[in-house]
């Protein structure tokens, strides 16, 4: 993932989880419209319309752009810190039970953190979430399409907070294994995705990709918005006949999305030689670049 370039202040705050001097930031009192996009990676965080003017001297918002923000104890153990969920860069924190809107909740954000563009501005970015097996496979399958910006391994779909690989591999948290792609519609269609999604994995059987079993590997999209469970649904529609058996994949709403330990991010790239890698992601990639080029 590639990431904007940072001045020594905004990476104080952003990387080191600094905080700016209050009713100093750009954005404290602003009322102009628009979006405010992460300072770091650009990726949607939060709109005008759910600012408001909360008097604590940095910009407050009541409300989140949908899975654009993820919370984690700060490191004081006693307050909610709140990061962008694309690269994890530090925004401030977020508090409840203050009765300063209708919704309740107040994301105290730094302003060094973000930039205000107009709507015509945004990048043409989504965001989808695949689980078909092991995500190394999905990432590294992913990451030869173009108009794909990024691809993260990561869990979803279970009950406990910020599980490890170890716990998820447990079975007992109910996550899947997942990647998380962000990727630019005029570029890829969904259904292009999803294409390639159903040519890498097996979604006719339940809980298991090859030797990898459990409910962990369990064929599974997570969307985003309800257009994408409608393209979705529609597609699967369309497929369902070229299969013997009936596919298991589930279609679920994203509530939350655990980033995968360090060590998973780019597995294949960095284990190129490692014997699963070799068994198991190598054919896969091979088979999807096979397509790709005929195309």
């Amino acid at each position: 993932m590639k990431f904007n370039k940072l001045t020594e202040e905004e990476s104080r705050v952003i990387n080191e989880k600094g905080t700016e001097a209050p009713f100093s930031g750009e954005y404290d009192k602003t009322t102009k419209e628009g979006i405010y996009l992460c300072r770091k990676c650009d990726a949607p965080l939060y709109r005008s319309e759910s600012k408001f003017d909360s008097g604590c001297g940095w910009p407050a918002f009541d409300d989140e752009i949908f899975g654009a923000v993820k919370r984690q104890i700060d490191k004081d153990g006693m307050r909610n810190e709140i990061v962008c969920r694309r690269c994890l860069g530090h925004l401030g924190h977020v508090f409840e039970g203050e009765k300063l809107t209708d919704k309740n909740i107040r994301h105290c954000v730094n302003s060094v953190s973000m930039k205000l563009v107009g709507e015509d501005e945004i990048p043409n970015l989504e965001t989808i979430y695949l689980g078909g097996g092991c995500f190394w496979c999905l990432e590294a399958v992913f990451k030869l399409l173009k108009g794909i910006t990024s691809v993260d391994s990561g869990y979803s779909g279970g009950e406990k907070e910020n599980p490890t690989y170890d716990e998820v591999c447990s079975g007992l948290t109910g996550h899947a294994e997942i990647v998380e792609i962000n990727f630019n519609p005029k570029k890829i269609s969904l259904e292009k995705i999803l294409e390639v999604f159903f040519d890498s994995h097996d979604p006719t059987t339940l809980n298991k990709q090859g030797n990898d079993a459990g409910t962990q590997y369990r064929s599974i999209i997570f969307y985003t918005s309800e257009r994408q469970k409608d393209i979705v649904e529609n597609y699967l529609d369309r497929i369902k006949d070229k299969y013997e058996d009936k596919i298991v994949t589930e279609i679920v709403s994203l509530e939350k999305f655990y980033k995968a330990e360090e060590y998973h991010q780019d597995y294949f790239e960095k284990n190129p030689s490692q014997r699963y890698c070799q068994l198991v992601v190598v054919p896969k990639v091979k088979k999807i670049q096979n397509i790709l080029n005929r195309e």
